[in-house]
């Protein structure tokens, strides 16, 4: 992405928010005139920065995948998978998305590889000093994320942790 001003920026992060906000307590379907009304901005603005619903939910996806990249250097296998499993927590509209797009869409598609990539060098020290199994694969973490969106079950964010955590435990 090219370095937008900062006012720009600022702009681009209030929607982003107000978005992760709405659709959280909304679900990902929520008219795009409360994620306006919520950052403060215009529609153009909107319109702008996300031509569609599809583009703002892939930013929010790299903000997310972005936010575990920058932890992701030097934590073992365990401590990243439960990272993974509390931020599908936290976005619970996000996961949605993820789940109802197809398994093929290249935006799909992206963000398994972009996970895989980010598990693969945990995975590797895991392997190493045997703290998990050795038929583990990038594609096989990938997979117990998303078997770990079933916490999303829960009816309140302190339910869904509490879910994932017990997840994470079995």
């Amino acid at each position: 992405m090219t370095q937008l001003r900062s006012d720009a920026a600022l702009r681009r992060d209030q929607i982003l928010d107000a978005a992760d906000a709405v659709f959280s307590e909304r679900g990902i379907t929520a008219p795009l005139d409360l994620v306006v009304t919520q950052a403060g901005v215009g529609r153009a603005t909107l319109y702008r920065n996300f031509p569609d619903r599809a583009a703002l939910v892939e930013a929010l996806f790299d903000r997310a995948m972005s936010t575990l990249e920058e932890a992701a250097p030097g934590q073992d296998l365990a401590m990243l998978v439960e990272r993974v499993s509390l931020q599908i927590v936290a976005a619970p509209a996000l996961a949605d998305y993820w789940r109802a797009v197809e398994p093929g869409h290249p935006a799909a598609k992206a963000a398994r590889e972009r996970l895989a990539r980010l598990l693969r060098a945990p995975l590797a020290l895991g392997l190493k000093h045997k703290t998990c199994r050795a038929d583990l694969r990038p594609a096989d973490l990938v997979l117990v994320c998303g078997m770990l969106g079933a916490a999303l079950r829960g009816a309140t964010a302190a339910q869904r942790r509490t879910l994932v955590r017990r997840a994470l435990e079995l």
